[in-house]
């Protein structure tokens, strides 16, 4: 949870330092928005890539662990009615 925090901070802090820069920069209004979701997005996919990498890794966990024993109680039942009694 907490690089999911910490990685959605660093998101907002890059898109607010960009916003700022093309603001200094003379941008306005709409184009203003625009320039700044598409190039700290651009930014964020280069700079933040281990931490999206490490949160991806984790969840990825997370949902094998829990997908696990819902395969095995499916296992179970597929052979309990495979079982003639």
């Amino acid at each position: 949870m907490r690089n999911v925090l910490f990685y959605s901070i660093s998101r907002i802090l890059l898109f607010v330092v960009v916003l700022l820069l093309l603001d200094l920069a003379g941008a306005r209004g709409l184009l203003l928005v625009a320039l700044a979701l598409l190039i700290s997005g651009l930014l964020s996919y280069v700079l933040l890539s281990r931490q999206r990498d490490g949160i991806a890794g984790a969840l990825t966990g997370r949902l094998g662990r829990r997908s696990g024993g819902l395969r095995e109680r499916l296992r179970e039942g597929a052979a309990a009615e495979d079982t003639d009694e």
